[in-house]
């Protein structure tokens, strides 16, 4: 794998490489980029499944924090987990833009052999969304917020494990106990919710 374009500012720890970027130093941000640039696309991408559109919202993703970072705070946690949470926003602008844009809403193909199938079935579909739903907003309580940012980070948010692991400024491993432990409650409060 190449060096960063900015290897001098790369060297440097994080919190100083962000401190210096707050500042308006280019080379700072810039370093910045070059180290997270490939996880705010990948998380783009594995979401739009569209290279086009994950690199058009990975620049805008780094304009945004650009223009914002004067508001970051350095509070432990990783730089990239804050690209990601704007990524994040970003993405769902684009999914709300985009339904409006591309989706129109179309009643269920209506079987006239049977009256009413269509409607009851659909209704079904909704209840059990909703008990799903609630389901899950149920149990990610259970879990402490170590946990629940991990699992949101891996299950919900699609990140690998070094990818949580940069986002959270844990090991691999940490991550992987996390999950495990995480994993382990969840199963155990499932079970424990009544169906």
């Amino acid at each position: 794998m190449p060096a960063p374009k900015h290897a001098a500012a790369a060297d440097r720890p994080e919190p100083e490489l962000v401190a210096r970027a707050r500042t308006g130093d280019r080379e700072a941000f810039a370093a910045l980029y070059d180290e997270h640039y490939r996880v705010v696309y990948g998380y783009l991408f594995v979401r739009t499944r569209d290279r086009h559109l994950a690199e058009d919202l990975t620049q805008d993703a780094f304009a945004r924090a650009l223009s914002r970072i004067d508001a970051y705070t350095w509070q432990g946690t990783a730089f990239v987990a804050w690209l990601i949470t704007i990524a994040k926003n970003l993405y769902l602008d684009e999914l709300g833009r985009g339904r409006t844009r591309l989706e129109t809403p179309v009643a269920e193909f209506h079987d006239s052999r049977q009256p009413g199938r269509a409607a009851e079935s659909l209704a079904l579909r909704e209840l059990e969304a909703v008990e799903a739903h609630e389901t899950v907003r149920t149990v990610l309580h259970s879990l402490n917020d170590h946990q629940r940012h991990c699992v949101e980070l891996r299950f919900l948010d699609e990140l690998t494990p070094a990818e949580t692991a940069q986002a959270m400024g844990r090991s691999v491993g940490a991550v992987k106990t996390l999950t495990y432990r995480a994993l382990r409650q969840l199963r155990w409060t499932t079970e424990a919710v009544p169906v």
